[in-house]
């Protein structure tokens, strides 16, 4: 396979998990905000604790940037996933404070402090 193929494979797949850990992360907030909960929200709560012992077990670096690097993506040209490198770059920017105030709210709830 050439390198373009497997940028191709780790840019699909970081796309995938892109878009799981969006979901999971406004899951989170939507949880805090409304006071619903349900298995859907353990399940993101665990998505969102691996994705944060990824980040901070990787330097606070995505793991599979590196890797679609190594295979050729470039923020001129194919980057690391689907999305235009416009669209991700602010990632940590966005959802961390959105995570964070989630996780807020709902110990907040979870301790009838809300």
């Amino acid at each position: 396979m050439t390198d373009a193929g497997r940028l191709w494979i780790v840019r699909g797949l970081h796309t995938a998990i892109y878009i799981v850990m969006s979901v999971a992360s406004f899951a989170v907030l939507y949880a805090g905000i409304s006071g619903r909960s349900g298995p859907w929200l353990y399940v993101a709560l665990t998505l969102v604790a691996i994705e944060v012992v990824v980040f901070v077990g990787c330097g606070l670096k995505c793991p599979l940037t590196a890797v679609a690097v190594r295979y050729g993506a470039r923020p001129d040209g194919p980057y690391d996933t689907f999305f235009p490198e416009r669209c991700t770059r602010h990632t940590f920017r966005v959802f961390g404070p959105l995570i964070t105030l989630g996780l807020v709210l709902n110990a907040l709830r979870w301790f009838g402090l809300l």
